[in-house]
């Protein structure tokens, strides 16, 4: 559209365009313009040294407050992150930090207010309620919460209202001189922190999530020499922990990194896909200090269509910790284990499989456990029915690839129970408990369903994800 002139030759009066309309309708600043300059006019009104150095020192001022926030920030969720990693309890019987044993001649326990789970009185803050009763807060929540209100605050204390500044000012200069400044593009340009292309698939037949990292571009400088060592982690939420981490190798002294590197969650059921988000951050690796934030992205995982690649090319953000991601459902998670069920009418008895677990929770300080898993055909009096597979050391996403054959009947199938149970091996003391399942008529759900279709498919090789649970099954299985 071009557009309309009026008045005498000194002063034009124009009908904006539609361009103009846009911009002005987005500022509010009404719809009349006093416009039309010839190209002498337009440069006669370039802005003044002084004002370009005011413009460059705001802009520098927002980039130094920016940097302090970032490692302000970063600094108290790796604080955090580690809080959540070293805790070592279980939260019920245990103290959820320093894993103590509540007893009567030990610590007592007090309950989490936000995350229900038990603490001793020495990893955990007593405040005060709104009725003036005693209330406890975990460490860890404790810590959440001075995140949580870091972050809210932080932003508006620092980086934003210069940031704001600047966009005004560059916004009023090109009214001043009718030039078309889109709003939302000096946003970006006054805080991006880079942006990630991947690519996610749900391969729905194998339970997997392929996570495919391609490659970033314009990431924030993070090093002294102007560039960054950058990589690329993945977490599912809720339930991020050291169990469910993948990452990328790193790449050095560039701002735009060609990854290239597929990384895969095995064991992710239908109901994860619902309920689960992936979080992918970009981190500076640093040798000698903590390693840095750059930004992250989220993707819940019900956008995904099973069997089928969606691309992404998405802006990193700053770090965004909501408290439904980190609900006491993370604590609650054990892992999963793969388990395959084969009747053989050859042999006359039933052959187990252990394939692999995922995400098993860590027991060990190291952050990792030293996996192995039972198994027992009950009723079993004599306990003649135990089988175990060998010990993977130091990994939370352990592969076995061990069968157990149990001769039994197929009449007498149906009336037992298959309970496959998780340890953390320990030299010196008992092995830890990690998680369980029960395959059999008293099962529900995906167990009972893994169960029937092995009984009505004889000789053929039946594979599930399960869940595992932290409730111990019978007596028969202390370790």
């Amino acid at each position: 559209m071009t557009d309309t002139m009026f008045g005498s030759e000194n002063e034009h009066w124009v009908c904006p365009n539609d361009r103009q309309l846009a911009l002005r309708a987005k500022l509010r600043t009404g719809w009349s313009i006093h416009t039309f300059q010839s190209e002498r006019q337009r440069k006669a009104q370039t802005l003044e040294k002084r004002e370009l150095d005011l413009i460059m020192s705001v802009i520098h001022r927002a980039e130094q407050h920016e940097i302090i926030e970032q490692h302000r920030i970063g600094r108290l969720v790796e604080r955090l992150e580690n809080m959540r990693r070293s805790a070592v309890g279980n939260g019920l019987s245990q103290c959820l930090l320093c894993g103590e044993v509540f007893g009567l001649l030990s610590s007592s326990s007090v309950l989490c207010l936000d995350c229900c789970m038990k603490v001793c009185t020495k990893c955990g803050i007593e405040t005060a309620g709104s009725q003036k009763r005693a209330q406890w807060l975990c460490k860890i929540c404790s810590e959440q919460r001075e995140v949580q209100y870091h972050m809210v605050s932080g932003g508006a204390k620092y980086g934003l209202n210069s940031l704001l500044i600047v966009v005004a000012y560059v916004l009023w200069s090109a009214l001043e001189m009718n030039c078309f400044v889109d709003v939302f593009y000096v946003c970006f340009l006054a805080a991006t922190l880079g942006t990630l292309d991947f690519s996610l698939l749900y391969d729905q037949e194998n339970n997997a999530l392929h996570c495919t990292i391609n490659k970033a571009k314009g990431l924030k400088p993070m090093d002294h020499n102007g560039l960054s060592d950058p990589y690329v982690k993945l977490h599912l939420l809720p339930g991020a922990s050291k169990a469910n981490k993948l990452r990328t190798k790193t790449l050095r002294n560039t701002l735009n990194p060609v990854w290239s590197e597929t990384l895969t969650y095995y064991g992710i059921t239908d109901e994860d896909m619902v309920r689960k988000t992936l979080r992918i951050s970009v981190c500076d690796e640093d040798k000698f200090r903590h390693n840095e934030f750059i930004g992250e992205t989220r993707i819940p995982l019900k956008k995904l269509k099973p069997n089928q690649t969606k691309n992404f090319s998405n802006c990193l953000e700053k770090h965004y910790i909501h408290p439904f991601l980190y609900n006491d459902k993370s604590l609650e998670e054990r892992g999963r284990i793969m388990i395959s069920l084969k009747y053989s009418s050859q042999k006359c008895g039933l052959v187990v499989g252990i394939i692999r677990c995922a995400h098993l929770a860590a027991m060990d300080a190291n952050g990792f456990s030293d996996p192995y898993v039972k198994t027992y055909l009950k009723p079993d009096e004599n306990k003649k029915s135990k089988h175990k597979t060998a010990v993977k050391k130091k990994t939370l996403n352990p592969e076995f690839n061990e069968e157990f054959f149990y001769e039994i009947k197929y009449a007498d199938l149906s009336k037992k129970t298959l309970e496959v149970t998780v340890w953390d091996y320990d030299i010196g003391k008992s092995n830890d408990f990690i998680g369980g399942v029960s395959l059999g008529i008293n099962a529900n759900g995906e167990r009972l369903k893994h169960w029937f279709d092995c009984l009505k498919n004889k000789d053929k090789k039946i594979e599930r994800w399960h869940t595992l649970t932290n409730e111990l099954p019978g007596s028969g299985y202390n370790d």
